[in-house]
Parts: C-alpha cells; structure tokens; sequence
C-alpha cells in the first residue's frame, strides 16, 4: 500500500504541473498544440534520466522511482490529450497539422529519451 502512496503523491505532484502550463499563454493563432508537445519531450526526457538511472547502477531506492517515474512522469505526460488532440485536428481537416504533430511528438520524445541518455550515459 504505501507504493500506492508514493505513486499517487507522484501523480498528484505531476498532475498539477501538467495543469499548470496548460495556463501559459500561447498565441491564439495556431491550432498546433505546442503546451503539450512541449510536455510530452519533457516527461520523455525526465524518465529517460531516471531509467537510465536506474539501469547504470545508480542507487536509487525503488519507492522513489516510482514516485519519479510512475507518479510525477505518469501524471506529468499527457498521451491521451495528444491522442484527442490529433483524432481533434482530422475531424477538422487539419490533416497536414495532424500528421507533422504526430511526427514531432514521436521523433521529438525520442530524441529527448536520447539525449537523458547521453546526459546520464558519462556518469555510469
């Protein structure tokens, strides 16, 4: 039970700074939707650090890869609002816009989960 309540505090603790740039004022005049891109590469680069972590050795008690990884990166990343947001941009016709949101989402978080690794790659 107490996994339970470091992975939920991690959440919580996720949830809100998730919420809380979705208050940063962008520009009304693209549809693209860069808040949650940029949190996307974000959460893909801070659990990369922390799985790359883990895997070099590091030793770090696992309650609190949980609380970083499942809790904060869990409740920080926002999949299922980039999945809505694209199924949003094709049921307008934004195809195109759709298509190079996907592309950046994809290649952008796994750029970012290489390069926590070349950051946490020297110290293991």
């Amino acid at each position: 039970m107490i996994n339970c309540l470091f992975v939920g505090i991690g959440g919580f603790i996720g949830s809100v700074c998730r919420y809380l740039i979705g208050l940063i004022p962008v520009s009304e005049s693209t549809e693209f939707p860069i808040k949650t891109l940029c949190i996307n590469v974000t959460g893909s680069f801070l659990i990369g650090l922390i799985a790359f972590s883990v895997q070099g050795g590091k030793n770090i008690d696992p309650r609190m890869v949980l609380f970083l990884k499942v809790g904060i990166c869990g409740g920080f990343t926002t999949f299922s609002t980039f999945s809505l947001e694209t199924f949003g941009l094709l049921q307008k016709g934004s195809t195109v816009t759709a298509a190079v949101y996907i592309i950046c989402s994809v290649l952008l978080g796994l750029a970012a989960v290489l390069a926590a690794k070349a950051v946490i790659g020297p110290l293991v």
